[in-house]
């Protein structure tokens, strides 16, 4: 196909980062290819994609769309309404930007902008990163021309015949981390006669695993870890003001990690929950992981996605509602076994899709051609 003709890409959808970091990483593997492009993004008002996009280069608009609260609340009566000004904005930006295609990535904006597309006959593409597929990627799954996903079996939500497993687009910085643990350990103040341990919880946050830290995060610096910790937005302050409170020296607390290359150099193990991007990016890296999945989550989805690589040998598991009190014993008992820490990081590393915005952006460039 035509790589100097100026195609114009609608990316829509958010919420999280693991709904964001994909999206973009599409956005940057269709440049490469096709450098006279445009894309547009197209999130939901007051989330994060409305930050992050643009940090990352590139435009976005906004829609007032919101998601339904499980609980009866003032803002569930104002959903309807949102839903049907969201329609309304988002019929205008594709008319308006007249796109060669649209990806949707999951959240909330994703719904009304592929609806928009599918109604003026614009081809669709759907990038499912669970394996457990929200509700509103299943429907407009049944119009879409094809639906990216990372985990096999996907049939039960979507037509086996639009399904191509590409994996999970993640940023290309985490690709090739040879060489940048110096750079790591300086950058976040690290020293070097002292393991690290990484912990994650997402962009938000995850209120078990910092509290497993807090409960451990004494025993482990006096076991000789340092420890390096993503709270989440959610939980900072309230974090920050408990480390306060202590006399650790090796317990460096962030909100939020942007140079994850780095941090991901850093570490000897990392602890981590098992959203799609966390479970895709890790399996690159090729470090121990011990996954501690969130019960709070669609059929259980994560704690699926962990299991797919603890059934290999690849990562191990520790339930949330045994974390707090147990993360100590469970670094120990695995980094007393130099042998599992190298298992576990060959292991993982099998299970990686490099290649999946590549993978996506093919099948991508089969709808515009």
């Amino acid at each position: 196909m035509n790589t100097e003709r100026p195609y114009r890409i609608l990316i829509s959808g958010g919420g999280t980062g693991g709904h964001i970091y994909p999206a973009i990483a599409i956005a940057n593997a269709w440049k490469d290819k096709h450098p006279a492009s445009e894309i547009l993004f197209v999130g939901a008002l007051g989330k994060m994609e409305m930050q992050k996009v643009p940090e990352a280069g590139y435009a976005i608009k906004g829609l007032p769309v919101a998601g339904l609260q499980r609980s009866l609340t003032v803002e569930n009566l104002s959903f309807p309404f949102k839903l049907l000004k969201s329609l309304r904005i988002a019929s205008g930006i594709v008319k308006d930007f007249r796109p060669d295609a649209v990806v949707g990535v999951g959240g909330y904006a994703s719904g009304p902008v592929l609806y928009a597309a599918q109604k003026k006959g614009i081809p669709t593409l759907v990038q499912e990163q669970n394996s457990y597929a929200g509700l509103t990627n299943k429907l407009l799954a049944k119009r879409a021309k094809a639906i990216c996903v990372a985990y096999p079996e996907m049939e039960k939500f979507f037509p086996a015949d639009k399904i191509r497993v590409t994996g999970n687009p993640v940023r290309k910085d985490i690709l090739n981390l040879s060489g940048k643990k110096a750079k790591a350990m300086e950058h976040f103040g690290l020293v070097v006669d002292r393991k690290t341990i990484l912990v994650l919880g997402g962009s938000l946050g995850a209120r078990t695993l910092n509290q497993a830290v807090l409960k451990d995060m004494k025993g482990l610096e006096a076991d000789g870890y340092q420890i390096l910790w993503q709270s989440g937005k959610f939980y900072f302050k309230e974090m920050q003001a408990k480390l306060q409170e202590s006399d650790l020296k090796h317990v460096h607390l962030r909100e939020f990690i942007r140079e994850m290359d780095l941090a991901y150099a850093a570490a000897d193990v990392i602890v981590s929950r098992a959203g799609a991007l966390s479970v895709s990016e890790l399996s690159l890296v090729g470090k121990p992981v011990i996954f501690i999945p969130s019960p709070n989550v669609a059929e259980d989805h994560q704690t699926k996605n962990a299991m797919a690589y603890v059934e290999h040998g690849a990562a191990l598991l520790l339930r949330d509602s045994d974390a707090v009190g147990r993360l100590r014993a469970k670094v120990g008992d695995l980094m007393q076994s130099p042998g599992q820490v190298t298992a576990l990081g060959e292991n993982i590393k099998k299970l990686a899709k490099p290649d999946a915005a590549d993978a996506i952006v093919h099948e991508l460039e089969k709808l515009v051609s």
